[in-house]
């Protein structure tokens, strides 16, 4: 059957290759960018591989390509007893490859449960060396590892999701022994022939980018019209018009309980008490925020002066300004920060708002 395909497929290939349609430049393009971003991440994350033999790996590549989360694939064969097998050796069924996807994939975006979740989705688990219209112990299904720290979790996973089943549940769970990439024009093959075949029901592949969503930000800023009816014409005027409020006359420069300080545009957490500290300027004096990818620090040459404003990262609202006026103990640092731009919240009710999280930080060993 998919040999048929194949023939077929390279042909097409060949008439869009020469074709050259802007369409297709435009498609190319996104690709490479695409590319380029899914590569930033390898480079900059610990990025996890997991390999899948489930039937025909055209599609089963291009439905793991659709969820968020994966940053790389590859098709080849895994598990065989041969070396650097070619598709014929493997149709041939003497050399104990199962077609399989390598799935590189981002464990901060996606959770390998879930993956394994969705891997079910596309197959049979019940039935051996078949899937689809394609037969052969090369369409065996099975997942495996390369990192031992994944065994338990596959192991589990697989028995979890078995007991949805009547009959035996025949998915491989074992460890990668080798893989071998699979010739060119099976890589990307759907995407390159989108008419191709593939054992996966279409709507499984739209099924599979809405599996994993972007979660929504917790914290997010608000229109200048939404501030302006929340906020107190002071509040505004500090964290909108980079305005300042009287010392000794704010809310919180005496505030010595324990508690955290959030945005109050936003809600998100800044300060803590315990980084709090008398500084006898008549504002609210921190030697340092949570952490300073929650702030933005620009130059500040208004009112006569060379200062360093203090900026909340999201919630863009003026807080204040640092000096190198701090304790040398603390770090040196003075964060001067205007009451009107944070909302004090004591630790006895941080569980019930929601910053139950932050508790921890409040121990003063």
């Amino acid at each position: 059957m998919k040999n048929i395909f194949i023939v077929l497929g390279i042909i097409l290939g060949i008439a869009v290759f020469a074709a050259g349609s802007g369409l297709f430049k435009n498609s190319k393009s996104k690709e490479i960018t695409k590319e380029k971003e899914n590569q930033n991440i390898m480079d900059n994350k610990n990025v996890r591989e997991i390999y899948f033999a489930g039937g025909c790996f055209w599609g089963t590549e291009h439905f793991f390509q659709q969820i968020r989360g994966v940053v790389g694939t590859e098709v080849g064969y895994a598990n065989g007893n041969t070396q650097n097998p070619t598709y014929e050796e493997v149709v041939s069924h003497t050399t104990g490859f199962a077609e399989t996807v390598k799935v590189k994939y981002d464990p901060e975006q996606v959770d390998l449960k879930l993956l394994i979740d969705l891997y079910f989705k596309t197959i049979d688990p019940t039935t051996l060396d078949k899937q689809g219209n394609d037969r052969g112990n090369q369409y065996r299904t099975g997942i495996y590892f390369s990192n031992k720290e994944d065994e338990t979790v596959v192991k589990n996973e697989v028995s979890k999701l078995s007991k949805n089943y009547s009959q035996p549940v025949v998915v491989e769970t074992v460890a990668l022994k080798n893989f071998y990439k699979a010739e060119d024009y099976h890589q990307d093959y759907l995407d390159k022939n989108p008419g191709g075949y593939c054992h996966i029901e279409p709507g499984l592949f739209e099924m599979a980018k809405n599996a994993n969503p972007l979660p929504k930000a917790k914290y997010e800023k608000q229109d200048k019209k939404a501030l302006k009816e929340k906020l107190t014409a002071e509040q505004y005027n500090v964290t909108q018009e980079n305005g300042t409020e009287r010392p000794f006359q704010n809310e919180y420069w005496n505030e010595t309980r324990e508690g955290i300080y959030v945005d109050i545009t936003t809600g998100e957490p800044l300060f803590i008490s315990t980084d709090k500290f008398e500084s006898g300027c008549g504002w609210p004096s921190f030697s340092k925020p949570i952490t300073k990818k929650l702030i933005d620090e620009k130059m500040d040459k208004t009112a006569g002066m060379i200062r360093v404003e203090v900026r909340s990262k999201t919630g863009d609202a003026h807080l204040g300004h640092v000096f190198t006026d701090g304790p040398t103990d603390k770090g040196g640092l003075r964060y001067c920060i205007n009451s009107a731009s944070l909302k004090f919240v004591p630790k006895a009710e941080m569980e019930k708002k929601g910053y139950g999280d932050y508790i921890p930080l409040l121990d003063k060993k």
